[in-house]
């Protein structure tokens, strides 16, 4: 992770200056304020600011849904409630804000996920630095026989090396291409904006990414899926981690209905209830396709 002498001291110089307030505060998330936690190889994450903790999700479940909860006993338990019934209000009252530097084919990924506000590091007007990311030997895969957009078998040694190779030698090449069109140094050259189209996907940017909890919730459940791709998965692995710290009691429901649970079609019921019937229900039989057959199979048996 390369963060430079000035960026580190001013870190600590924010993590050194704490400032006195009124509103609830979370200790875990406190104590992940400003800190950079490496993702990748130049790739890392850190939380900026928050809003919100457990007792604001409790806090809000209890105005909108009044009378209809008092029956829970516990914050925990209203708020495994809520988790178990999809309701997402009271989720949305927190919020964080996250700098994450990553890679541009990363970042492709993960703009798909529209419900957040993002400001992005604008190479039209700063000059993007010399960082790619470079695959670790075991993550160079070939394309999955099985899976349209998955990876197979982990390249030998051989072709592994022939492909870090290049991916090492087009990256400096591009990048030194760059350098040479940028208008600088006396040479009229290009604009940064046209100058940057030479630029490979792996190359590092940077952006400022604020998302509510019950959004936060819905990426890490499909990215920090084991079959989510692996460059932004360790991305969300290490956002869970912080979210662990953050509203312990909301993650553990999450963890245990979202990243620990399965949802069932109405025909994947009816399979179910027939086996603990006792009886044997084939694929054919089942009403379902081969694929959403297979993929029941490797929860169900």
């Amino acid at each position: 992770m390369s963060l430079t002498p000035e960026q580190l001291a001013e870190i600590e110089a924010q993590r050194a200056t704490p400032r006195p307030t009124l509103r609830a505060v979370s200790e875990g998330m406190e104590a992940r304020l400003y800190k950079a936690h490496q993702v990748l190889d130049h790739g890392l994450i850190r939380v900026i600011d928050y809003m919100g903790d457990d007792a604001a999700i409790v806090q809000a479940a209890r105005v909108s849904y009044g009378a209809g909860t008092k029956h829970v006993s516990n914050d925990e338990g209203l708020i495994r409630y809520l988790m178990r019934h999809w309701h997402s209000t009271p989720f949305e009252m927190c919020e964080v804000k996250f700098h994450v530097k990553l890679p541009v084919f990363v970042a492709r990924q993960w703009i798909r996920h529209r419900t957040a506000n993002v400001n992005e590091y604008s190479a039209r007007y700063s000059i993007l630095d010399r960082e790619f990311y470079i695959p670790q030997p075991e993550q160079l895969a070939a394309q999955s026989t099985v899976n349209n957009q998955g990876r197979g078998e982990v390249l030998s040694g051989e072709e592994s090396a022939r492909v870090l190779e290049m991916l090492k030698r087009d990256a400096a090449t591009s990048y030194d291409h760059y350098e040479q069109m940028l208008s600088q140094d006396g040479q009229q050259g290009l604009a940064r904006e046209l100058a940057r189209m030479n630029l490979p996907m792996n190359i590092y940017t940077q952006w400022y990414w604020k998302v509510d909890l019950h959004n936060l919730f819905h990426f890490l459940r499909l990215r920090a899926d084991s079959h989510a791709q692996y460059e932004i998965r360790i991305y969300a692995e290490e956002m869970c981690r912080i979210v662990a710290d953050w509203v312990p009691l909301a993650f553990k429901a999450f963890e245990d209905y979202r990243l620990g649970g399965e949802t069932l079609s109405g025909r994947a019921v009816a399979v179910l209830k027939r086996r603990l019937a006792g009886e044997v229900v084939t694929q054919e039989e089942s009403g379902m396709s081969k694929g959403e057959w297979r993929e029941f199979c490797e929860v169900w048996g």
